[in-house]
């Protein structure tokens, strides 16, 4: 038996998710206190949310169950209230957006009152930000606190020779088609948008790169002078936040979910953010160099930082965790 005092119960899902929830455990064990991480086996795709959040749930009760078995933990934390909804038992929930706003209707018959009970009987509820706390209707008794996904620069700032970057590996969620009419209507010549996740040639100035790694994509963040975006929802959006991280000018559509980046956008750079996106594109391509925008991007991310998150996971999360 590997002794862990925390375990860590991830979907592992999207990258997003998955650096996550590294970064989480590796935080609980620099605060001094052994954690464990594991992941739920990749899972079919099925045809309805609600089948999907079934077969993903039961994935990570099945990693749950194994990593109690070989951890013996004091404590867990499941990674997203998915992972927690058939947990084997009580953890801490560290989420983005619960199922009482992302699966309206039918799409959450079953996932909605089962996700209420297990917040009632978490010890902590983890929100990545205050809109994620603020769609819980009614707010459960449990204790909760705010820990942001935490974000830094990926380097030194770079030439910003790329006009635009997006992000759309699912390309119906991220808005593509929107994203591409948009940039067709606003793009001058010689001006190219690349968009990581896809492949080949997208229209009239778009590119695909491709699947990348993460490093040679933060590196291309570095470079572009904006980064695109124009999602159906968003539950977080840790893309649009490494793109203020790393200096790029976010564009973006307004979108339903707790979003932050959303709120940094429209404070950095108003004209930004719209409807319009072709007026929005051309106004980012269009802003000085000079006016401060990505210093000012970085004060706003402090609370999203590597320092801040790790403070809080030491002082105010393990307390309550593991005493």
């Amino acid at each position: 038996m590997d002794r862990a005092d925390v375990l860590v119960v991830s979907l592992g899902t999207t990258a997003g998710w998955r650096s996550a929830d590294a970064a989480l455990t590796a935080a609980i064990e620099r605060a001094g206190v052994p954690a464990a991480h594991v992941t739920a086996a990749p899972v079919p795709q099925v045809r309805t949310f609600m089948a999907t959040d079934f077969v993903q749930a039961r994935a990570a009760r099945v990693a749950a169950q194994a990593g109690i078995e070989r951890h013996r933990p004091r404590a867990l934390v499941y990674g997203s209230s998915t992972a927690a909804l058939l947990g084997p038992q009580p953890g801490a929930i560290w989420f983005d957006a619960p199922a009482a706003q992302n699966r309206p209707g039918r799409h959450g018959l079953w996932q909605r009152p089962l996700e209420r009970r297990r917040m009632e009987q978490a010890p902590l509820l983890l929100g990545m930000s205050d809109g994620s706390l603020a769609a819980l209707h009614p707010r459960p008794a449990t204790p909760a606190l705010v820990l942001p996904v935490p974000v830094e620069p990926s380097g030194p700032p770079a030439a910003k020779e790329i006009a635009a970057l997006a992000y759309a590996a699912d390309a119906e969620k991220k808005g593509l088609a929107r994203i591409l009419d948009a940039w067709e209507q606003a793009r001058r010549p010689g001006e190219t948008l690349l968009v990581a996740g896809q492949h080949g040639s997208l229209g009239p100035g778009a590119e695909g790169t491709g699947l990348l790694a993460p490093s040679a994509y933060r590196e291309l963040l570095r470079r572009a002078r904006i980064f695109v975006a124009a999602p159906r929802r968003e539950d977080h959006g840790i893309a649009q936040l490494e793109a203020l991280a790393d200096g790029a000018r976010l564009v973006t559509t307004p979108a339903p979910g707790p979003y932050p980046a959303l709120g940094f956008a429209r404070e950095l750079d108003p004209a930004c953010v719209g409807e319009d996106l072709a007026r929005a594109i051309r106004a980012g391509l269009d802003a000085p160099d000079g006016d401060g925008y990505a210093e000012r991007a970085l004060a706003l991310l402090a609370p999203h930082r590597l320092a801040a998150f790790e403070a809080a996971v030491r002082d105010e999360v393990l307390p309550v965790l593991v005493g």
